[in-house]
This record gives structure tokens, sequence and C-alpha cells, in this order.
């Protein structure tokens, strides 16, 4: 089945941005089966990095298929300080089997844009972001009629495997980055991040009108299983009764040389009937970003190089594999 791709942007007018200048942004991108005689071609959009990252082709704004019927929709939410492109791998092979699968870019915590200490610091503010995309896919006049509203998972990697638990029930009762948390400064693409908690509190009303939410319930009922790739640390910010009440349907995939491994269990173990796998022994955290070109091998070789021993390529295929069993059954 071709594959076309599209992409757009809305505001959640009920949210600022984070520099207070106007509503927040949320800018999406969509795979989805295309229409007999689409033309798939490669494509050059932003913010992909640089060439850093393989990815295969698409019919820009082709239609809809209209064999397709209504579709099965997935949402995907990035890791920190990445984008919702790097999502290309599992979507492109999903769209050829019949799902729509969007993407997002989580404001202040996207390379698309600049980062924003409090997008980092505030992560609770991304699940809002899934749902309010689910909202404006189905609603959307090219998908309109099209979405099957019983059918609609979510994958998350990394920070956005903790996004996804948040759509299934679990809730924040600790930040990572709060006095005493002991979990560091800060992530690798944000280093100083916890020097930046007391300005923004002080300062930014913006800011402490997110933190005041970091316990709010986000469950999207609408998600009916939830693929968690590498989840972060941040899993263990949440309230331990939270995740025992879920009863979605959950899979864990993490790299077994992956540092967050602990966080991966600890969330299975609380996490009834949640299945778990080590997708290979030395594996490590950016195993499910997308394959790499030679540029990014020597750009940024700790995200784009694997051990000798693993096969980017082969785990993602059988991530596809695992998808597909948890969002046909």
């Amino acid at each position: 089945m071709r594959v076309g791709f599209r992409q757009g942007r809305f505001e959640d007018a009920s949210r600022p941005n984070w520099d207070g200048d106007g509503p927040r942004p949320i800018d999406w991108f969509a795979w989805y089966p295309a229409a007999n005689g689409a033309v798939e071609t490669a494509l050059a959009i932003a913010p992909w990095p640089q060439g850093w990252f393989k990815a295969g082709p698409a019919a820009l704004n082709a239609p809809l298929a209209a064999s397709a019927g209504a579709c099965p929709l997935v949402v995907y939410s990035h890791g920190t300080g990445c984008n919702g492109l790097q999502s290309e791998w599992l979507a492109r092979e999903l769209a050829s089997r019949g799902f729509v699968a969007v993407a997002v870019n989580h404001h202040g915590n996207s390379n698309a844009e600049p980062y924003r200490a409090a997008g980092f610091l505030c992560s609770w503010e991304r699940p809002r972001d899934v749902s309010l995309l689910i909202d404006h896919i189905v609603a959307h006049p090219d998908f309109e009629g099209r979405i099957n509203l019983d059918r609609i998972y979510a994958v998350g990697y990394s920070l956005g495997g903790v996004t996804a638990t948040a759509l299934i029930g679990a809730i924040m009762i600790r930040s990572p980055f709060e006095p005493g948390a002991n979990h560091g400064r800060g992530p690798r693409e944000f280093p100083d991040l916890v020097d930046h908690l007391p300005r923004l509190m002080e300062k930014s009303s913006i800011f402490r009108d997110s933190w005041a939410r970091m316990s709010a319930s986000y469950r999207d009922p609408r998600i009916k299983a939830a693929l968690l790739l590498a989840p972060g640390r941040s899993v263990q910010g949440f309230s331990e009764d939270s995740i025992a009440a879920i009863n979605v349907p959950t899979r864990i995939m993490v790299g077994g040389a992956d540092a967050l491994l602990p966080a991966s269990r600890w969330l299975h173990e609380r996490l009834s009937g949640s299945a778990f796998e080590i997708v290979a022994d030395d594996a490590g955290h950016y195993v499910f970003l997308p394959e790499s070109t030679e540029l990014g091998r020597q750009s940024d070789p700790a995200c784009c190089v694997d051990p000798p021993s693993v096969d980017r390529g082969t785990i993602h295929r059988a991530v596809v594999t695992a998808a597909l069993r948890l969002f046909l059954r």
C-alpha cells in the first residue's frame, strides 16, 4: 500500500506558549494509506536533522486511500529534545498496513525550535498535546469520518513513553528535577536544567501555573493500547496506585544496555499485565531513533552509532511486528 504524508499546525488557546506571547503551538506529521496512483517521492521537510537519519519516500499531500475504510489511529510522542519526524520508520510501516500514524512536536522540548527549560521541566503538558491532536485529526477535513474511534493507540519513546503512560492513566506526583529528587542535573540536551527551576518559579506565572498542574489526570479513555519504547526515568514520579489501576494493554520494549532500563523494569513491575521485552542485550537508548546516515554517524555517534552486535533496522522491524500484534489483537 502506498504511503501518503502531510503536516500541519494548530494552536491550543487554553495554554500560552512558554514565551507568553501567544497560544501554545502544536505541530504534527501524518503518514497514512494513500490513494491509488499516488506518487511516492523523497521528502525534504523541516525539522529533519540535516540528513542524519534515513527516511523512506511518501506521497506528499496525497488523498487518503478510498479503500482504507475507517482507519485505526496511532499517535506518537517523541523523546526529550527530539521531534515527531523521528517516528518515520515506525509510522510509515504502520501507514503501509492501513493505519493513520500521527506524530507531534512538543513545544519547548523539541529540536524543531529553541529549547525552553520549562518545556523540559513540565513534561505533564505533553499528554494534553496528544489528546488535542486526536481531536484535531478526527475533525480534520482530510481525515474526518475516516478514523476508527474505537481503535486509537499511543506510542511513546523515552519521555514520550512517560507521556503515553500518563495518557493511559498514570498520575505524576513528583518531578525528577525538583529539590531532593536526586535524578541528576538535566538530560543530555539540557545539562543544567535544574538551575533554571528557581528562576522560573520566581519569575514566570506561566511556569507556576503549569507546575501546579503536575498531578492532574491526563488520562484519555480513547486510547485502547500503548507501546512504550525505553520510557524515561520520569515514570518513577508517577503514583504507584495510579499505575496499578491501569487496565490498558501495554507493551514495554527497551535495550539491554540502556541506562534507563531500571525505569522500564520499575514500571513493568507495577503495571499489571504489561508485556516486557529487551530488544537486544547490547542495544542502548537511541536504538529507537531512525537508522542513521554516514553524516549522522560522524556528527553524533552517541545517537547514531550502535555496537557491532546491534542492527538497528532489525530491531525496528521487531518493533513494527510487536506494534501490529498489540494494535490488531
